[in-house]
């Protein structure tokens, strides 16, 4: 048995932005945070869920700096709103792009942009808010992408993005999953060449699941139904408050560095390992393609500036 919790460097004094941390990863990733010493911005789609979180985090941490800020990704005003909110406040230490739709529609369903909604919601809703939020963070920040196994397991058609000539649920996330890790390591290519001081790390949580993740009201609360199955999983699985280490790790510990790519040990569950991602999702040639795409659909450019002129 690996100990848990894993310990995290003394966070007093920075300010992370958690998106979709209303429940699961991105929940337990912003607990820690906050029990670590940061102060923590946690976005999510429901204020009723938001405020179930922060209550929890709280609870367990009253002393805890915590504050929720509604953002539905799969819209882009209600990103700008989001952005010109963080804008307003500090600068960031660094961002987890965790929010995203797991349990993906049966049919082709379009974000009120037009844009399929598990592309919205998954990638082009954080690419539009992280360009606005790049020159907002202080140098030696790390924006950290949130991967999946997925990705190891389908298939990438870069020239249907959107999904038009075919849809089906696994597809449109793990394209959705594909994209985002390019984005990610185009991301870090982009920063470095430009010489700016932050870094762009992708971390996939491995196979975690809520029935092995212990219950916390108004955020984890499965069934007994759910836990029981979920139970014949525990040999080659972990619970949520266990994955949200990789990303935790990418986010703070020394050692890491842009253009990585984290996961557990063990590819589904272990402590953080540095790995390797698949080649459609760290090929420079698909990330420009992913990247060009993702700033013509959005209408929103993302432009790097050149970090050693400012």
């Amino acid at each position: 048995m690996t100990r848990y919790p894993f310990p995290l460097p003394p966070q007093a004094g920075r300010r992370y932005l958690v998106t979709g941390a209303n429940r699961g990863l991105g929940f337990f990733t912003a607990a820690r945070l906050a029990a670590a010493g940061a102060h923590v911005v946690v976005t999510g789609r429901s204020r009723e869920r938001l405020d179930a979180a922060t209550a929890a985090i709280l609870g367990a941490r009253p002393a805890a700096s915590v504050e929720a800020l509604v953002i539905d990704q799969s819209s882009l005003a209600s990103v700008d709103a989001g952005a010109e909110r963080l804008l307003a406040e500090g600068p960031l230490d660094g961002v987890v792009a965790n929010a995203g739709m797991v349990h993906t529609p049966e049919q082709r369903r379009e974000s009120v942009d037009g844009n399929e909604l598990v592309l919205a919601t998954n990638v082009l809703g954080h690419f539009a808010l992280l360009g606005r939020l790049l020159p907002h963070l202080v140098p030696g920040a790390r924006i950290v992408w949130l991967g999946s196994l997925s990705t190891k397991l389908s298939t990438f058609r870069v020239d249907d993005l959107q999904l038009e000539r075919g849809y089906d649920s696994w597809r449109a996330y793990a394209q959705s999953k594909i994209a985002s890790q390019s984005l990610g390591f185009e991301l870090d290519r982009r920063l470095r060449a430009a010489s700016v001081p932050v870094a762009s790390v992708v971390a996939h949580p491995g196979y975690s699941i809520s029935g092995s993740t212990p219950t916390v009201p108004g955020v984890n609360e499965p069934s007994r139904g759910k836990r029981f199955a979920d139970a014949l999983q525990s040999p080659w699985s972990q619970g949520k408050h266990r994955g949200a280490e990789v990303p935790l790790h990418a986010l703070t510990a020394p050692e890491v560095e842009g253009g990585q790519f984290w996961g557990p040990r063990y590819l589904t569950h272990g402590v953080p390992t540095l790995q390797r991602p698949t080649r459609a999702s760290s090929d420079p040639v698909i990330g420009a393609r992913v990247w060009a795409f993702a700033e013509q659909t959005t209408g929103r450019p993302f432009p790097v500036p050149d970090g050693e002129a400012s």
